[in-house]
C-alpha cells in the first residue's frame, strides 16, 4: 500500500522456519515469536478466551440440484463458536432468539461446549431466519431475510462480562453503536465483522449490499473482518487497498478482507499479508466460510500468535466448514493444524 513497507509473511528468517513444524504441533506458545498481540489477557481476570455477539438465526440452504432445502442452525457468532472451540478456546455466545429456536439447536451447542448463558429466548416473537439458494457452480447466492428477532440492546448485557476476545457478528442490523460501546469495557479485543450492518432489505426481504449508516462503531474496533463486496459497501471504494486504508484510518489495527478462493489479505497497518485458499477436498456448501475463517483467526490471536499464523489457521478452517453442509464439519484440531501447517510453510518459503 502506498506509504507503506510491505514485509514478507511473518518477518522471515531461519529461526521462524525452523519452528514452523513445533509450533503447529504443540500447544500454541503465549509469547511467540512476531506475535504483536502477546499482552491480551494478561491484566484481566477473564471467563471466556472469545465471545461471540449477534443473532443464531436459522438457515435455509438451497444447492444445485436439490429441490428441497436442507434447514440449518446459522449465524456468524455459532460458525465462529464452533472453530474457537475445536481450537479449544472457551467460548461464549450473547443472542436474541425467538419462542421459535430448536431446543436440538441449544443442545448441540452445549455439547460442542459452548456457553449459551447470555442467550436469550424471547417466546412471543421468532428467530431470525434467512434463506440461501446458491448458483450452480457456488460462486455467488441469493440471501433473503425471511423473519427477524428483536435486536440486541444494552439492557441484553450481564452486569458481569470479560473476555481476551469479543467479536460482534450481526446479520440483520441487530447490535447497534451504544452495544458495541458497552461491549468495549469488556475485553481486551473487540472485534467486528459487519456484514449485517451494510445490508438492505428490500421486496420480501431480499438482502443487497447497503453504506454503514453509524460509522462511529469503527472507532472502537480492533480488528476488522469482511469480504470484499462488504468492504466496498462500507467505504465506497472497489480498489481493495484504498478501501482497507480506509478501515485503518478509523484507528483499526487490523483489517482482514477474505476473498473466497483467492484467500485473504491481512493488513496491519505496517504490513501486508496474502494468506491462499487451501483447497478443500470437495466443496458442499459455502456458507459460513468468512466466519469459520475468523474464529480461527481470533483463537490463535488470543493465544499471542503471529498474524500469518493466525491466517493460516483461519484458512484451514474456512477449507473444512465448506466440506458440509451448514456448520455440521468443522474437522478436528490436528487436521486443521495440519492445513495451516501446509499452508505456513508455503508462504515462508514464497
Amino acid at each position: 500500500m502506498k506509504g507503506r513497507t510491505r514485509i514478507t509473511p511473518c518477518f522471515l528468517n531461519k529461526r521462524l522456519a525452523e519452528t514452523v513444524n513445533l509450533r503447529f504441533n504443540t500447544v500454541p506458545l503465549a509469547l511467540s515469536l512476531a506475535s504483536p498481540n502477546s499482552m491480551v489477557g494478561v491484566h484481566k481476570s477473564k471467563v471466556f478466551d472469545i465471545i461471540s455477539v449477534g443473532s443464531l438465526c436459522i438457515d435455509s440452504i438451497y444447492l444445485p440440484n436439490r429441490k428441497t432445502p436442507f434447514v440449518v442452525l446459522g449465524g456468524s457468532a455459532a460458525y465462529v463458536s464452533f472453530v474457537a472451540k475445536h481450537l479449544d478456546a472457551k467460548v461464549a455466545v450473547l443472542s436474541k432468539v425467538g419462542g421459535d429456536f430448536p431446543e436440538a439447536y441449544k443442545w448441540w451447542l452445549r455439547q460442542e461446549g459452548i456457553d449459551l448463558s447470555n442467550v436469550i429466548k424471547v417466546e412471543d416473537v421468532q428467530t431470525t431466519r434467512f434463506e440461501l439458494k446458491y448458483n450452480e457452480d457456488l460462486s455467488d447466492r441469493t440471501l433473503t431475510l425471511k423473519c427477524k428477532a428483536p435486536i440486541i440492546s444494552v439492557d441484553d448485557l450481564p452486569q458481569s462480562l470479560k473476555a481476551d476476545a469479543i467479536h460482534i457478528a450481526p446479520i440483520a442490523g441487530e447490535i447497534n453503536y451504544e452495544v458495541a460501546e458497552k461491549l468495549k469495557g469488556c475485553a481486551d479485543v473487540l472485534s467486528l465483522d459487519p456484514q449485517g450492518l451494510v445490508r438492505s432489505f428490500g421486496d420480501e426481504g431480499k438482502v443487497k449490499h447497503a453504506p454503514l449508516t453509524d460509522k462511529r462503531i469503527l472507532n472502537l474496533i480492533n480488528i476488522y473482518k469482511s469480504s470484499f463486496n462488504e468492504i466496498e459497501a462500507l467505504t465506497g471504494s472497489s480498489n481493495l487497498e484504498s478501501a482497507i486504508e480506509a478501515i485503518h484510518k478509523f484507528g483499526v489495527k487490523i483489517v482482514i478482507v477474505t476473498l473466497g478462493a483467492d484467500g485473504a489479505v491481512v493488513s496491519t497497518g505496517d504490513a501486508t499479508y496474502k494468506v491462499s485458499a487451501y483447497k478443500p477436498e470437495k466443496i458442499v456448501d459455502p456458507t459460513g466460510a468468512g466466519d469459520a475463517f475468523m474464529g480461527g483467526f481470533l483463537a490463535e490471536y488470543v493465544y499471542g500468535e503471529n498474524y500469518l499464523r493466525c491466517a493460516c489457521v483461519g484458512s484451514a478452517a474456512a477449507s473444512l466448514v465448506v466440506e458440509g453442509i451448514g456448520p455440521t464439519f468443522f474437522g478436528d484440531k490436528p487436521e486443521i493444524y495440519r492445513r495451516a501447517r501446509l499452508l505456513y510453510e508455503k508462504e515462508i518459503k514464497e
